[in-house]
C-alpha cells in the first residue's frame, strides 16, 4: 500500500492515515505492458502498450474501453498524449517504418497515421505537448545527431525540424523507450531530452521548442547501453527531478536519481536515491517538494523536492503521472494499472 503523508497537523495526518491513500489497481482485461500513459483527470485516462493495445477509461478505471487502431498487432506503442477523452496521439517504436504515430479524435473509434518513419537509421522513442496545437517527438540520434519532429497541429501532420541546434551526441548514446518520458516539456516552449549508453548520462535542454539545444552532464551513471536517464519531470522551467539506473534487474543501480534548479543546465546526485532502477517520475499535483517515481520493484516518494527517497509500494510500474485534480496514475506489465486512491 502506498501511503502519502505530507507535512501537516497531527489532526490532518490522523485523517490521512485512516484514509489509505495509496495505489489501488484497476481490471484492464489484458495483459499487455502499458508504458504510455496520458491520464487527462481523475476520471478519464488513457494508456498505450504491447501488441498496438490502446484503452481508455472515462470512469475513473473501473472499466476500459479496448480503443486499439485496428491492425495494429504488431505495433508497440511507448508513449500516448491525451487532451481529453476524445482527442490523443499515440507513438509506436521500432526501426524504421515500426515508428509511428497516429491521432483520433472521436475517442479511439477511429485513428488516422499521421507519421510513419522512412529512415532506417531512425527510432523513434518519446513524445510531448506544449498545448493542444505544438509538441515534439524524438528519435535517437541519425548522422550523430538526435532527431526532432515537430506539430503545429495537435499532431496531425508531422516535419522534422534541422539538426543545426542540436549538440553533437556521443557514441553508444540514444533515448530510452521506457515510460514515455524521456522527452519532456514545461511552459510553451523548454523541452528536455533524457539520454543514456554514452559516457556519461545527460539531459538536453531547448528553450525555443526543439530548434536548438544545450547539454549537460547528470550524475546518474552510464557507460553502458542499459544505463542512464530513463525520465524526468519538470514541475516548472527551473526545477526537475531525473530517474533511471539501469534496467537489468540483475544489475544494481547507484545514483539512480538526480535534481536539478536551474532548468536542467545541472544536476545533484540525491542524497538518498531510490534503491533501485525507476523508469517513471511526476512531481504530485499542487506540491514544490513532494514527487513519484516508479520501476518494475516499486514506488519511491519523495518529500524534499527529490533530495530523498524512500520506497512506499513494492507494485512494479513502468510510468506514472499526475493531473491537477488529484488524479495520479501507473501502469505497466502484464496489464497493470493503477490510480491514487483516497
Amino acid at each position: 500500500m502506498l501511503t502519502v503523508v505530507f507535512a501537516v497537523t497531527p489532526a490532518q495526518a490522523a485523517v490521512q492515515r485512516a484514509a489509505q491513500p495509496g495505489w489501488r489497481l484497476k481490471d484492464t482485461g489484458t495483459d499487455a505492458r502499458f508504458r504510455g500513459l496520458a491520464p487527462v483527470s481523475r476520471g478519464v485516462a488513457w494508456v498505450a502498450g504491447s501488441r498496438g493495445t490502446v484503452l481508455r477509461t472515462d470512469d475513473g478505471g473501473r472499466s476500459w474501453r479496448d480503443v486499439s487502431p485496428p491492425d495494429a498487432e504488431d505495433l508497440e506503442f511507448r508513449d500516448v498524449e491525451a487532451f481529453d477523452r476524445r482527442r490523443a496521439v499515440v507513438l509506436a517504436i521500432g526501426e524504421g517504418d515500426a515508428s509511428r504515430i497516429l491521432r483520433t479524435d472521436d475517442g479511439g473509434a477511429t485513428w488516422t497515421e499521421s507519421f510513419r518513419n522512412a529512415d532506417s537509421r531512425a527510432f523513434y522513442d518519446c513524445m510531448t505537448f506544449f498545448d493542444r496545437r505544438h509538441g515534439l517527438a524524438m528519435s535517437d540520434p541519425v548522422d550523430g545527431r538526435y532527431r526532432i519532429l515537430s506539430t503545429r497541429d495537435g499532431g496531425r501532420s508531422w516535419t522534422v525540424l534541422p539538426s543545426d541546434g542540436m549538440p553533437a551526441a556521443q557514441p553508444g548514446e540514444a533515448g530510452f523507450a521506457a515510460s514515455g518520458q524521456c522527452l519532456v516539456s514545461s511552459g510553451p516552449r523548454d523541452v528536455w531530452l533524457a539520454t543514456g549508453g554514452g559516457a556519461t548520462a545527460r539531459v538536453l535542454h531547448s528553450a525555443d521548442r526543439g530548434l536548438t539545444w544545450t547539454a549537460a552532464e547528470t550524475a546518474i551513471p552510464a557507460g553502458d547501453p542499459a544505463r542512464g536517464v530513463f525520465a524526468l519531470a519538470f514541475r516548472d522551467r527551473g526545477h526537475g527531478l531525473a530517474v533511471g539506473g539501469d534496467y537489468r534487474g540483475d544489475q544494481e543501480s547507484p545514483h539512480a536519481s538526480a535534481v536539478s534548479r536551474d532548468g536542467g543546465r545541472s544536476w545533484v546526485r540525491s542524497a538518498v536515491p531510490p534503491p533501485a532502477y525507476r523508469s517513471g517520475v511526476t512531481w504530485l499535483p499542487h506540491s514544490r517538494t513532494a514527487a513519484l517515481a516508479v520501476g518494475p520493484t516499486g514506488t519511491d516518494l519523495t518529500v524534499d523536492g527529490g533530495r530523498t527517497w524512500r520506497t512506499v509500494d513494492s507494485g512494479s510500474y513502468d510510468t506514472v503521472d499526475c493531473t491537477p485534480d488529484f488524479g495520479c496514475w501507473a501502469s505497466g506489465e502484464r496489464g497493470r494499472v493503477a490510480r491514487l486512491e483516497f
